[in-house]
């Protein structure tokens, strides 16, 4: 028994909110002094990042609106009746928030709003939430293998969505790493030997707990009760090249692969020279170079949405939305994300 995806979908937002956005922003470092010149603050930023704009929800969408669109087109993808759906797992990280308000909405979880929003009747169809920060969807389609293969399911819907531009300290210049967006799946059983071919997934939470995390805003004399993403930037470049190669690695030795077979790696877009540096590392532990064409970003252009992003950039390449990229029947692909935790996890999946 294995998994295999049969249908994917993606929504992402119409607001293009590019880096000129900020120009006129009050940057202030975490001791409530300002940055000097915000131009080059952005300018910086960009060089780092990669990121020249991303997107926003409307004023009128929350997240498990976002969930929703995407969870309805990956139905629509598989054409499939969501009735036969035996698990909705959505990850997320900050439930819904309206625009312009600051509490977090997540009783009902988010999955079983948008078990109501696809008009699905079935008892049976067991909806939840997944907490899991960015590696989320990824662990989602990992909880989907685990119910399949016991039997407990057929078939999964597996989405990730997040609104992060509502969690964002004002103040701060990493709010402008933040966006919105929602990809999903459909996973079922299979007896094919393609599917999802091995994974692994850890948490480090003794020393490495907090470096993503909700607290005070830089601007130390208003805001002093609302709490926004906080991160720790530094360290957390440092934990994802230690780590997140390791995690890679893990994968091809649980599948006996050999990594010149890895058509794509679908990595977490969270910052174009982490990215860079941690597929370096990768290769390097084969003594081998990155090969051209092999990790698609879309940060450039849709921003770090947490949970989002791994599976709207698959479904984007599906659709062949993103240029000079494609995948094909038989192509081995691996999956790896870390965020808040912390976490990681990878896994290695043949189409």
């Amino acid at each position: 028994m294995n998994i295999k995806i049969i249908g994917s979908g993606s929504f992402v937002p119409s607001n293009r909110i590019k880096n000129d956005y900020f120009k006129n922003h009050l940057f202030l470092d975490e001791n409530g002094l300002p940055f000097k010149q915000s131009q080059l603050v952005i300018e910086k930023f960009k060089a780092i990042t990669g990121i020249e704009e991303r997107r926003y929800a409307d004023a009128n969408q929350v997240a498990s609106d976002l969930a929703f669109k995407a969870g309805q087109l990956a139905i629509d993808d598989a054409g499939i009746d969501a009735e036969t759906l035996d698990y909705i797992i959505l990850a997320h990280n900050y439930g819904d928030i309206p625009y312009g308000k600051i509490q977090s909405d997540t009783v009902p979880c988010l999955a079983s709003r948008v078990k109501k929003k696809l008009g699905i009747s079935n008892p049976k169809c067991v909806a939840y939430d997944l907490l899991f920060g960015c590696p989320g969807w990824n662990e989602g389609v990992l909880h989907a293998n685990a119910f399949i293969k016991s039997g407990m399911a057929k078939r999964c819907l597996v989405i990730g969505a997040e609104t992060l531009s509502r969690v964002t300290d004002p103040f701060d210049r990493d709010s402008m790493i933040y966006a919105d967006g929602a990809g999903a799946v459909i996973v079922e059983a299979t007896h094919d030997s393609r599917g999802l071919l091995a994974f692994e997934s850890a948490t480090y939470a003794i020393e490495e707990s907090d470096y993503l995390n909700f607290g005070p805003s830089y601007q130390h004399e208003q805001h002093t009760e609302t709490r926004y993403i906080k991160m720790k930037g530094r360290k957390i470049y440092e934990f994802a090249l230690s780590k997140v190669p390791l995690a890679m690695q893990a994968c091809l030795q649980n599948a006996s692969i050999d990594i010149r077979a890895i058509k794509k790696v679908l990595i977490h877009q969270a910052n174009e020279k982490m990215d860079e540096a941690i597929l370096k590392r990768f290769y390097a532990l084969y003594n081998m170079t990155v090969p051209a064409d092999v990790m698609p970003m879309t940060i450039h252009s849709l921003g770090n949405s947490s949970v989002a992003t791994i599976p709207t950039l698959y479904d984007l390449i599906k659709r062949g939305e993103i240029e000079d990229q494609s995948i094909h029947e038989g192509d081995i692909i691996l999956f790896a994300s870390v965020g808040a935790g912390m976490n990681i996890n990878a896994f290695l999946y043949q189409v």
